[in-house]
């Protein structure tokens, strides 16, 4: 009776974080930029110590490497001179205590030092890999590569000029990893992070924002399911507790 507990309990537990995935995806269904995220599953057999593997009949859940869904959202123009979408493929590069990480989530912002960084702090990394001063700047273009063109306060539409270049890379899908914090970052073999050299082919528009990938009927429809899934899962588990009560008080009779 209690491999069906445990069996039902792994079911549980596993359609448990299936479903954290969906409500997050579905709390970030307008954030800027962002990916959609996959719970993935494999079987695993269950054997006892001893026991010929060859042999098994039963098997558990456990919860494989999450994956993303990657493809593209809608871009939507802003006008806002601080917005910039990527056109394809690419991601922007940005600093991070770990390190360099990559986002296509193109809301910038300026700081109080007068520094490019993302809605959530991060410094946006230079084509040099290092932060970009935009300093009192009163005016910002984006080039289609990425370059950054500003006029300084009081000055003439004449007078702008090139300021930096934006990191912009286009690391193979493959190794892209989605941190705690919500940036990617590109994994080598070794499982280490790795940086991801400038790619000048990525493209950005300015005054746009790509929008979110998450499809919120998809995620609906699977959270429904989801809640299903638990019931199913929690009446196993009620009826392997019933069925154990009834055969405690056969025995409790018989003696």
């Amino acid at each position: 009776m209690d491999r069906l507990i445990y069996v039902a309990g792994s079911g549980a537990s596993r359609t448990l974080e299936h479903q954290a995935a969906l409500s997050n995806n579905m709390a970030n269904v307008s954030t800027p930029g962002f990916r959609a995220q996959f719970a993935a599953y494999r079987a695993v057999p269950i054997t006892v110590q001893g026991q010929d593997p060859a042999t098994t009949t039963r098997v558990a859940t456990a919860t494989a490497t999450a994956n993303n869904k990657l493809e593209n959202g809608p871009i939507q123009t802003t006008g806002r001179d601080l917005d910039i979408a990527i056109q394809g493929d690419g991601w922007i590069a940005v600093q991070t205590p770990d390190g360099e990480a990559y986002t296509r989530a193109g809301n910038l912002q300026r700081n109080a030092q007068g520094q490019l960084v993302t809605a959530t702090g991060q410094l946006v990394l230079s084509a040099e890999g290092a932060p970009i001063d935009l300093g009192d700047s009163e005016t910002i273009q984006f080039d289609r590569n990425g370059g950054i063109n500003s006029r300084p306060n009081g000055g003439r539409p004449r007078d702008l000029q090139r300021v930096a270049q934006i990191k912009l890379v286009n690391p193979d899908p493959a190794t892209l990893v989605r941190g705690g914090d919500g940036l990617f970052r590109s994994v080598g073999a070794n499982g280490q992070a790795q940086v991801t050299p400038a790619d000048p082919q990525v493209r950005v528009i300015g005054g746009a924002l790509e929008g979110s990938n998450v499809s919120a009927a998809e995620n609906m429809v699977g959270l429904i399911e989801n809640a299903r899934r638990f019931e199913m899962h929690m009446k196993m588990v009620a009826d392997a507790n019933q069925n154990e009560q009834k055969a405690n008080s056969i025995l409790s009779m018989n003696g």
